[in-house]
């Protein structure tokens, strides 16, 4: 990516104007391009791409610089935009600065404050991109946005992530309660080119389905009883950003309709309103149950469903990584002790062993609630044994009545997670493991091999 270069767009119905601004801001850019209306300039645009466009509000075609700016800045919000008019007045200011645009300038053009604002306009530009490169790079790291874990279904979780976020794509995430799909929602987003912009999170299952439309899609004073005021909806209030709707299967019939409405055209009313208002978000939704079950049973809209899991991303339950265990835990214990300011805490092996074998019904979740607990309950320096809470109860020989297994897979996750605690008691030392399971490493790198216990 080329920091350096920057290419600008001048719009504007008046020759003379578009020759004086080529000429005068031609030691600003390394490249200027003209256009006499905005179909010429979005034509322009789309082919080339600016990192600024300065456009006049009046144009001689159907789309005025207003709605020219935020097209292009809908296709590509990194560009940014400096609007001027003839016809300046605080309305046209304020919704242009609305919009996204980086300056309002009046005519006549003084040329002096216009090159300043084009130096401005390419440093804020210079910024964005750096901040973007330090986002791709805090990408690569192991652990983004607080999502722990060294597995390979991890592995494959962060790998989607940095690949999706930086594109509009709608995701839905699935897994179990207590997975982490809200942190996985805000690494799409913090990923993103959106990420200055809000980031909005709603529970549609904690939501009366009397109040869900308002939630979403905000209302007008007095369209109902108790609306003393216009309150805007969480569409509106993550305009640029990217809106999170969890338990996304709890959604209400009515609902589903107005919101595949939105996905569609990109356009909705307030409750109560009569003013067409633009959907701006990058949607983010997720959800703990079987979408296809659902649609099946008829709860949930099929041609909604196809809409909304444009991309999938699936977090595997804490039993199925129990390897992550180790990690998680030294990372809540890190977290929890400069958080209660409590000395820094280690847990002994055989408590380490009690934990990795734990079932974790509530993921990780649960654990990261067990791992204060012991920080706020436990005096000592070391976590033992006998501190873990007894209601943990161990995954071998139990089985859910939702997890029906047959006796080999009860066996291969009585071997995987017997294998998982001894490591983490050996601190991955594969002699000392292989030892205390009384196996020999060959079998041991085998098997480890086979559950992907690296």
């Amino acid at each position: 990516m080329n920091l350096d270069s920057f290419r600008i767009l001048i719009v504007d119905d008046e020759p003379n104007i578009r020759l004086g601004l080529e000429k005068g801001l031609a030691k600003e850019a390394d490249q200027i391009e003209t256009a006499g209306d905005a179909d010429e300039g979005l034509a322009k645009f789309r082919e080339t791409g600016f990192q600024l466009v300065i456009a006049d509000v009046r144009l001689p075609s159907e789309m005025n610089g207003l709605e020219l700016v935020e097209q292009m800045l809908r296709s590509r919000p990194q560009t940014t935009a400096i609007v001027i008019t003839a016809h300046g007045t605080v309305e046209t200011a304020v919704e242009a600065m609305r919009l996204g645009a980086f300056d309002f300038i009046t005519k006549p053009i003084d040329l002096e404050l216009i090159r300043q604002q084009v130096r401005k306009a390419r440093e804020h530009h210079r910024l964005r991109m750096e901040n973007r490169i330090l986002r791709d790079k805090l990408a690569d790291a192991a652990e983004i946005s607080g999502i722990v874990g060294n597995c390979s279904a991890i592995q494959e979780v962060l790998r989607q992530v940095r690949q999706v976020a930086a594109t509009d794509a709608t995701v839905m995430i699935q897994g179990e309660s207590g997975t982490g799909k809200e942190l996985v929602a805000r690494a799409l987003h913090d990923l993103s080119d959106r990420s200055e912009a809000p980031f909005v999170a709603v529970n549609l299952g904690a939501l009366p389905e009397t109040l869900l439309e308002s939630e979403l899609f905000g209302h007008e004073k007095g369209s109902f009883t108790g609306a003393a005021r216009q309150k805007p909806g969480c569409f509106e209030r993550a305009r640029g950003g990217s809106l999170f709707l969890d338990e996304i299967t709890e959604i209400p019939a009515k609902c589903q309709i107005d919101l595949l409405r939105v996905l569609e055209s990109q356009q909705y009313m307030r409750v109560g309103g009569e003013e067409l208002l633009t959907s701006d978000v990058r949607l983010i939704s997720a959800t703990n149950k079987s979408v296809t079950d659902e649609i099946e049973d008829g709860n949930f809209r099929e041609d909604l469903y196809y809409r909304l899991n444009i991309v999938p991303i699936q977090i595997p339950p804490l039993r199925q990584r129990r390897e992550d265990v180790p990690l998680l835990v030294e990372h809540f214990l890190t977290h929890f002790c400069e958080r209660h300011n409590r000395p820094t805490k280690t847990v002994a092996a055989d408590a380490m062993q009690k934990l990795v074998a734990a079932r974790w019904p509530g993921n990780v979740r649960q654990l990261r609630n067990v791992v204060e607990r012991l920080v706020v309950t436990v005096n000592d320096e070391v976590i033992h044994s006998d501190d873990i809470p007894p209601d943990l109860q161990p995954s071998v020989g139990v089985r859910a009545s939702s997890e029906p297994r047959s006796l080999s897979e009860a066996v291969e996750e009585a071997e995987r997670t017997a294998i998982t605690a001894a490591l983490a008691a050996c601190e991955f030392h594969r002699e000392h493991t292989a030892r205390m399971l009384g196996i020999s490493v060959r079998t041991l790198h085998y098997k480890m091999n086979r559950y992907g216990l690296h």
